[in-house]
């Protein structure tokens, strides 16, 4: 696969760095408007080809996919031409802004028939993959209730970078910089990791968001600080389970942290994942008696990247593609209607 790069921040070294250790892929481009950002980039990799628009690219062509790394709001007009041009893509979450851009560029995909998936980056945490296996088969039983946070502290922390000076994170506080806050940044990573590992779908979403004070103003030069900073959710599943879903940039101690816990009629799952870290436990059969959780033991799967590669180079397509991003993107999108409108919607 000749795969080009669209889009040089901090993601893109991230992917880079992924796809180089796979074998049959060859990184022969990359793309950014801003040519010191690009230059830096591509010399850093040995990229040999550098383009300043995707116009550029797509004229020279010599390429099989694209990885859209592009921020949220560009996902749509980048991707678009690409699939166009009958290119395979690999894009960022989320798909789009929108539920309404995002069917677009599913319908688009299909009808062209490339190959088409979403980095939805927890498909990579091998407990999730082993939670599902085990709820499919039946081994907790039904599912009656779900919880599941993504718990971030970036606003109270400097771990990951100074918000208040940085644009990397200042334009994720703005919704005139094409930010929907923490809902549409992680909402749909929390989202897609509680219906993945429950083997279920979302069918009703009833939300409340919430964006806290953080400058006088509440703006730092170019930036208002509007986007939403945690949101709270109950959402019902398809197969009749209930759910509670958080997520917020305020949790104290908690640098990156996903938690699931699926609870049916004869057990319960639990995964938990932090950078470097991951692990499933599991209160089964007997234990259910006494409430005795143990850690289950999972082999490691293949991530979002060789499964990409391995869908370009056989042709079968492989998940999460455009359509379930757009499907998770339709419940974001209900989710600030419901905040809007103080009620419950029908997915």
């Amino acid at each position: 696969m000749r795969l080009i790069i669209i889009g040089t921040g901090g993601m893109a070294k991230n992917q880079v760095e992924h796809f180089s250790h796979i074998e049959g892929v060859e990184i022969v481009g990359a793309v950014d408007t801003d040519a010191s950002r690009l230059a830096a980039f591509a010399d850093k990799f040995k990229i040999e080809k550098r383009f300043l628009s995707l116009d550029e690219a797509i004229a020279w062509g010599d390429f099989d996919a694209a990885s859209n790394v592009t921020p949220d709001r560009a996902h749509h007009p980048t991707t678009l031409p690409l699939l166009a041009a009958g290119k395979h893509v690999l894009c960022e979450k989320p798909l789009a802004e929108n539920y309404e851009k995002a069917l677009e560029m599913t319908e688009a995909a299909e009808r062209t028939g490339v190959i088409n998936m979403v980095n939805l980056t927890y498909r990579n945490v091998a407990p999730l993959q082993r939670a599902r296996e085990m709820v499919i088969a039946g081994e907790i039983g039904t599912v009656k209730h779900v919880e599941a946070s993504y718990l971030q502290s970036w606003l109270v922390s400097k771990a990951w970078g100074d918000w208040r000076s940085e644009s990397t994170w200042l334009w994720r506080l703005s919704t005139g910089h094409g930010s929907n806050g923490v809902l549409g940044d992680v909402g749909i990573h929390i989202l897609d990791f509680a219906a993945y590992g429950a083997a279920t779908d979302i069918d009703h979403v009833f939300a409340r968001l919430k964006t806290f004070n953080k400058a006088p103003g509440g703006q730092i030069g170019e930036y208002m600080l509007d986007a939403n900073d945690s949101f709270v959710m109950s959402v019902d599943f398809a197969n009749g389970a209930l759910g509670v879903v958080h997520a917020s940039r305020w949790a104290t101690g908690h640098l990156n942290e996903l938690k699931l816990r699926i609870y049916g009629e004869r057990g319960g799952l639990e995964i938990t994942h932090r950078p470097g870290e991951s692990e499933l436990r599991g209160c089964l059969g007997e234990d259910a008696e006494s409430g005795i959780w143990t850690t289950i033991d999972v082999p490691p799967v293949p991530t979002n990247y060789q499964r990409f590669a391995d869908a370009v180079a056989t042709g079968v397509p492989q998940d999460p593609n455009f359509r379930h991003a757009a499907n998770l993107q339709k419940v974001l999108d209900l989710a600030m209607v419901t905040e809007r409108e103080r009620r419950e919607l029908k997915v």
